[in-house]
């Protein structure tokens, strides 16, 4: 039994703020942001928007998309770092909203990597239960965890939500899905979120809710995994990864899909981006880029393709396969 993408959805708040208009607050300019990050502009959640509202959108796309009702899903995986509460998950209220009524749902939190790490849980889950069906959910509100007086982060951070249904199907086209994924959890610091149990343990009285980040260490750690997994996953293939047909990249740097790029030997015209105009959105970063590849014509069936993530913890690790199979 084959295990399949079945169909693909995405949401992005209708609010755009450009670099300009972050210009007016903070000591920057769209030349520069543009210039060190390959960012233009990013979608920032309105008042009626959260994770959970966003997700529910883009589960609701995937699944007219795939063709099957919310009665049908078995379970809810929800790759997040800014779930709408600590408690309850925010895949509880997703269960909820889409009216999943027989699904069991939980939140996976491993950052920018969330999303291929819940890919892979779905996976599993189907290969031992072959009649399931799976939702997949990659959503964020980073704009509510964001230190805005902090130039170096917050232009790079934007909302959304992307999602995949994911199934068993009959027609097996044998092994051609390759996964490799990984954490170390040595430097956790560089990028961190306090607020949980550690917090009196390590003496602040009042932990800070919003994400701090050593900018630099997470890009040096990002070029150097980035086309790491990429080669793994290639060598347990046997195919060379100039062969990809399309390299879907976790949108953080564009300096960093560059570099990835380059040493990967894959042409730019095969390397799938939309940074510029959606910025870093963490968990739903790789889900947005699969659904507007999908519904652009830029990834068709047959192809190989190429998904990575890296992030907090630090978490990274990748997906090598003949789309949309898994």
């Amino acid at each position: 039994m084959a295990v399949k993408i079945l169909g693909t959805g995405g949401y992005l708040p209708p609010r755009v703020v450009t670099n300009d208009e972050l210009a007016k607050s903070l000591d920057t300019s769209d030349e520069w942001i543009f210039s060190h990050s390959g960012i233009h502009s990013r979608h920032i959640a309105g008042p009626d928007d959260n994770t959970s509202s966003m997700a529910v959108k883009a589960g609701r796309a995937a699944l007219e998309a795939a063709g099957v009702d919310a009665s049908e899903i078995d379970m809810i995986v929800t790759a997040t770092c800014s779930g709408d509460y600590l408690l309850p998950s925010t895949a509880s209220l997703v269960q909820r909203d889409l009216g999943c009524t027989k699904a069991f749902a939980f939140d996976l939190a491993a950052a920018c990597s969330g999303f291929v790490y819940s890919l892979e849980t779905a996976r599993g889950y189907i290969t031992l239960h072959p009649d399931a069906k799976v939702l997949v959910i990659g959503a964020e509100t980073l704009s509510r965890i964001t230190d805005w007086n902090d130039r170096s982060s917050c232009i790079l951070f934007g909302d959304g939500a992307g999602a995949v249904v994911v199934g068993g199907c009959a027609d097996d086209p044998g092994n051609v899905c390759h996964t490799y994924l990984k954490t170390d959890g040595t430097d956790y610091r560089v990028l961190l979120r306090e607020g949980g149990t550690r917090a009196r343990e390590e003496g602040s009285a009042a932990p800070s809710t919003l994400l701090q980040m050593a900018g630099r260490s997470v890009f040096q750690f990002a070029v150097k995994v980035m086309p790491h997994v990429v080669e793994l996953l290639c060598a347990d293939a046997g195919i060379p990864s100039s062969d990809i047909d399309l390299f879907i990249p976790h949108q953080a740097n564009i300096r960093i899909i560059d570099s990835a790029a380059k040493r990967l030997g894959i042409d730019r015209e095969r390397v799938f981006v939309n940074i510029e105009t959606v910025a870093n959105t963490s968990g739903a970063s790789i889900p947005l880029a699969i659904n507007e590849a999908v519904r652009s014509g830029r990834l068709k069936d047959g192809m190989d393709v190429c998904f990575v993530g890296f992030g907090a913890g630090l978490t990274y690790g990748g997906v090598l396969t003949r789309w949309p199979y898994l």
